[in-house]
């Protein structure tokens, strides 16, 4: 196998097919000991390359984990964007060969000034802080792709125990580290250095004994009773969603399944269940409130809102509280093209994907306070703020509950909706508290605090979950520090590499 480290076609077809094979270590496949295949033939790709050669085998393993993990892009753009299957598929490429410079970047800074292959555990060390570097930059530049990141394969792994310890990219850290000192006590182990073997092995074995130690450890508790949940999935199609003849019979669709729902402490409708202004719905909405209020229930549901910003009037995707509770909380990370469109004025008009509803919202402001239910703080995620683990983190702090809303009917029966129910297993994890997930067409379900799912209603069904959730309280540590131990590390192994780097050329 050693063709695969060298320059060429082989290894480059080899980086993407192990960039594709990384999707089968996620939701719905989970098949986890992938993510550490996947991880190490990347590493082993760039062992002896040029920083040149390494930006290309780097762009290799992008393609193929985007390609193959992001598929359901080319559904919404084809099926819901009105464009034809050749430009369909003509976006989705241009999509993947863009974002796949995630990877061959950080793989160029790699060869050019981090690589070390003399020095296998100080090497292995700052391949994982580069590997947790390059997935939490794609989490942050131009808003953001936290996508198939690592970490998530270990949801139901002997790793899922580091998730509240130090979060997702604490196990994304050790994945790498893991699968770095493997090949390399593979490549040494003949050698006889006894001294990288017994340190490798440390490293090695140390963190997942850690993980399966703590893998039930509950490190948060009670604040109070368990409250009854009943979550609504109206199941409406998107073509049907805004269109305004179809506005009447889903606002009667959620009132009538609300009215024949059990009496529950929290009724949860999905986003947008109510897809008109929230100023134009105040009638409906109070009638609805006084229905909860007769239940002592509090009603939650996604809508949209209108503001005036600056004397300018803005719409935001929000979602809002009535009955026994309060407040309206607006969506702060939006989804590129979904919700707004990035160089709108020369993108608009081209194809109607440029043009979808709900595709013209602002950000919410950064300090607002929580959502309040029956007496508890519930920490709201609008859909794809869900997947983002530092924001997630920074509202679950503050939380007893946590709450996410989605209209995943975008993604089809594609694997996206299960992708993005397991990030929000992740969040729930991480923070230790129960997460309630209402869903348009699914999955809608209840997680509790380990991350699994206790309840759910199957995709593309009508339905109404029935189930409990208990409000939490007290701070995993990764709530209470969220990633810095993890960044200080990487910022004094990455010194390090530079510094080791920089003191051997000039030997």
């Amino acid at each position: 196998m050693r063709w695969t480290t060298r320059p060429g076609w082989p290894g480059n077809l080899l980086a993407v097919a192990a960039g594709a094979i990384t999707t089968l270590a996620l939701a719905p496949f989970d098949i986890w000991p992938l993510a550490l295949l996947a991880v190490g033939l990347f590493y082993a790709g760039l062992r002896e390359l040029s920083p040149r050669q390494a930006l290309g085998r780097g762009w290799c393993f992008g393609f193929g984990l985007f390609g193959a993990g992001t598929s359901w892009i080319y559904y919404s753009i084809h099926h819901f964007g009105g464009a034809s299957v050749l430009l369909a598929g003509f976006l989705m490429l241009l999509f993947t060969a863009a974002i796949a410079w995630f990877f061959a970047l950080p793989a160029w800074i790699w060869a050019r000034w981090l690589r070390r292959n003399e020095a296998p555990l100080a090497d292995a060390l700052a391949f994982a802080a580069l590997w947790v570097g390059q997935e939490a930059f794609r989490g942050w530049f131009l808003t953001g792709f936290p996508w198939l990141y690592s970490g998530y394969s270990q949801l139901d792994g002997p790793l899922a125990g580091l998730a509240p310890l130090g979060g997702m990219w604490l196990i994304s850290f050790t994945l790498a580290l893991t699968a770095a000192l493997i090949y390399n006590g593979l490549r040494l182990v003949r050698t006889g250095r006894k001294g990288f073997i017994a340190a490798g092995v440390l490293l090695l074995v140390g963190p997942w004994l850690v993980g399966m130690a703590l893998k039930h450890h509950a490190w948060t508790s009670p604040s109070g009773p368990a409250l009854s949940v009943a979550a609504i999935q109206g199941n409406i199609e998107q073509s049907m969603k805004w269109d305004p003849a179809q506005l009447n019979s889903q606002l009667a669709l959620y009132r009538d399944m609300s009215f024949s729902s059990k009496r529950v402490d929290l009724l949860i409708w999905p986003e947008t269940a109510i897809p008109v202004l929230k100023e134009s719905a105040e009638g409906y909405l109070s009638m609805m409130g006084n229905f909860a209020a007769e239940r002592k229930s509090a009603l939650i549901t996604g809508v949209p809102v209108r503001m005036e910003v600056r004397h300018e009037k803005r719409f935001f995707n929000g979602i809002t509280v009535t009955g026994e509770g309060d407040g309206t909380y607006l969506k702060q990370k939006l989804v590129p093209f979904g919700e707004y469109v990035p160089l709108q004025d020369m993108l608009r008009g081209l194809i109607a994907f440029f043009d979808l509803p709900m595709s013209d919202f602002a950000r919410g402001p950064a300090d607002q306070p929580l959502l309040q239910a029956k007496g508890y703080q519930i920490a709201p995620f609008i859909c794809y703020e869900v997947v983002y683990p530092e924001f997630a983190a920074s509202l679950a702090a503050r939380s007893d509950l946590l709450l996410t809303i989605s209209n995943d009917t975008w993604f089809g029966t594609s694997i996206g909706p299960l992708q993005h129910l397991q990030m929000a297993q992740m969040r729930a994890l991480e923070a230790g508290r129960w997460m309630i997930r209402a869903t348009n067409n699914g999955v809608s379900g209840l997680i509790n605090p380990f991350g699994q799912i206790t309840d759910q209603i199957p995709q593309f069904e009508r339905g109404i979950l029935y189930g409990e959730v208990v409000p939490m309280h007290n701070l995993t540590p990764y709530l209470q520090w969220r990633s810095w131990p993890l960044l200080i590390l990487c910022v004094l192994l990455f010194g390090w590499a530079l510094i080791a780097s920089r003191m051997a050329k000039t030997v």
